[in-house]
């Protein structure tokens, strides 16, 4: 088969639907775009998950990405994958990690700057916002296609930034040398016919690789995280087979969340595919009995629902 590959620089077209989408460019390669939550954080109204599981404050968190470029084409994604999958990135000129963090950073400043004037913006938030403390490389894309993902890490953090990885573990070769404050890696099959149905790719012996790594991870002090997406009527029915492959890595954490009916992803699944909180949260608890896990925390509007790593676990 031959492999599809990107080389220099992203057409007009693409650029295009990219900014239609909210996204702001950074350098040739890398975007920054502001969630929901950051929105909402601002104005006083809440955080995401992350704020609840981990202590994030949504609005001093800058969601980027290195690559725009995915080797996957997950049936799930909401991003618009069909016009960024790429199984091989070549003979791309690729931007300097402190360009990127400087370029980064620089964008998230002039997207919360409309805040000041509205009278619902809580101004103590936004005054926080202008120091962000975290990156969250998480946004479109798979990060590990950037060579020099160890770098930027170590850019955020020589900023005083704490970071997020979070990768479809195709690239074990690229996680063993990073070293992020929590390294996220999103699983979506237990097997790898269901995973070839689900992800349009073919890695799926990399990702056992990268599950072990991530148990080294572990050991070496990073915060592990596997995070699985529950798509109703697809992956939903094998509690033991997650198990299985949660005890390879042995994360700190698994978060077992719903596929969340949005974006591109209307495309290619319908709104029953979304299941509810109360699906996820059984599959959580089977996942978490197969695994000697325990159900630690859960938010209802996100349909996620975290497992913690038992004691002496």
């Amino acid at each position: 088969m031959q492999r599809k590959s990107v080389n220099a620089g992203l057409s007009p077209d693409i650029i295009a639907t990219l900014k239609r989408q909210g996204y702001h460019l950074v350098g040739k390669h890398s975007a920054v775009k502001p969630c929901l939550w950051l929105k909402k954080s601002l104005r006083g109204e809440g955080l995401c998950y992350k704020g609840l599981f981990y202590g994030i404050k949504s609005h001093c968190c800058v969601q980027m990405t290195p690559s725009i470029f995915c080797n996957q084409r997950c049936l799930h994604c909401w991003r618009p994958i069909e016009i960024l999958n790429f199984e091989d990135v070549t003979d791309v000129e690729w931007d300097t990690p402190a360009s990127i963090v400087d370029g980064c950073l620089r964008e998230q400043q002039r997207l919360i700057s409309g805040y000041k004037g509205a009278k619902t913006t809580d101004l103590k938030a936004l005054d926080e916002a202008r120091a962000p403390k975290h990156a969250a490389i998480s946004l479109i894309g798979e990060p590990t296609l950037y060579p020099h993902l160890k770098e930027l890490v170590e850019e955020f953090h020589k900023r005083g930034m704490t970071t997020f990885v979070v990768t479809n573990g195709t690239k074990p070769e690229v996680l063993r040398r990073i070293t992020p404050t929590q390294l996220y890696l999103s699983l979506n099959a237990t097997h790898e016919g269901l995973y070839r149905k689900i992800s349009g790719a073919d890695f799926w012996e990399e990702i056992k690789e990268s599950l072990r790594v991530l148990r080294r991870k572990d050991e070496e002090g990073v915060r592990t995280v596997i995070r699985i997406t529950c798509v109703e009527g697809l992956n939903m029915d094998d509690a033991e087979g997650y198990a299985s492959l949660v005890k390879l890595a042995a994360p700190a954490f698994v978060e077992v969340k719903a596929y969340m009916y949005l974006g591109f992803s209307r495309l290619r699944l319908h709104r029953d595919a979304m299941p509810s909180h109360e699906s996820v949260r059984r599959f959580a608890a089977e996942i978490a009995e197969a695994a000697g896990y325990k159900v630690a925390k859960e938010s209802e509007t996100s349909r996620v629902v975290l497992l913690a790593r038992a004691l002496g676990g």
